[in-house]
């Protein structure tokens, strides 16, 4: 699997989707925010921001809260709208390596939540630029699995967009693309009629680690951790399973 992990953990995380709804509304509203202070409240103009609210009504966000978090984000409300972006590295379970990404408004706040995450759930905080070298920020565009739809179907229709390569994650298929290629793999999927769940920037592991099942099960129980976290945005992490380990975690859930 690729370095940020979301496939081998969307079944995992199935179980407790609606415990964490809300926590889930709020980081959907915060990147709808940001996305519209930094690009505007026009979506047709606003390519993150279109991307941001298709993923948030993806998940049931109300359309009010939505609208509103356009217009306060766009600033036509009168309220500011100041987040920064944190990145902190660690390590979890066998080696695995964390790129923790947060979204907030008070850093203090911010870091000494993620150190508590880590000490409590069997990560250790690394030293900045030990893990994050490893890295690299790429267009990524989720596509869930159907009988009709293969991978060469989706090649074949993002191949002359500038995608790198497709790969096959278990659950669905991910684009991978350079981050400014990531509007044209998009339009040509849309082109080609083949729905798509998210296109987004991420951090891309390039050398990953294979991990046995006990190992990822540590890894993921961590990054659930994290990501219960108000201030975190995004955990991607370098770790790889092999087929039979993911059939080994979705049994965990059957």
């Amino acid at each position: 699997m690729s370095g940020h992990s979301k496939w081998a953990t969307t079944k995992h995380k199935k179980a407790v989707i609606d415990a964490r709804r809300a926590k889930s509304f709020a980081k959907l509203i915060k990147n709808i925010e940001v996305a519209a202070k930094i690009g505007g409240a026009d979506l047709s103009g606003n390519p993150t921001l279109a991307d941001a609210v298709q993923k948030a009504k993806k998940t049931s966000v109300p359309n009010d809260n939505i609208d509103r978090a356009i217009k306060r984000g766009a600033g036509l409300t009168g309220d500011a709208v100041d987040y920064q972006t944190i990145m902190y590295e660690g390590y979890g379970a066998g080696g695995v390596a964390l790129l923790i990404e947060c979204l907030t408004d008070n850093k203090n706040r911010a870091a000494a939540e993620v150190r508590t995450g880590m000490t409590r759930n069997g990560g250790t905080m690394a030293d900045p630029g030990s893990v994050a070298y490893n890295f690299h920020r790429k267009g990524v565009i989720a596509i869930t699995k159907t009988d009709s739809l293969t991978e060469d179907d989706i090649l074949m229709a993002v191949l002359d967009a500038g995608a790198e390569e497709v790969v096959d994650q278990g659950g669905g298929f991910e684009v991978i693309t350079e981050p400014s290629q990531l509007m044209a793999a998009r339009a040509a999927l849309q082109e080609a009629g083949i729905e798509y769940d998210s296109a987004e920037a991420e951090f891309v592991a390039g050398v990953q680690i294979e991990a046995d099942a006990e190992t990822a099960r540590k890894v993921f129980k961590l990054v659930d951790a994290l990501d219960d976290l108000d201030d975190v945005q995004n955990v991607y992490t370098n770790i790889a399973l092999s087929a039979e380990v993911r059939a080994e975690l979705d049994a965990d859930d059957e």
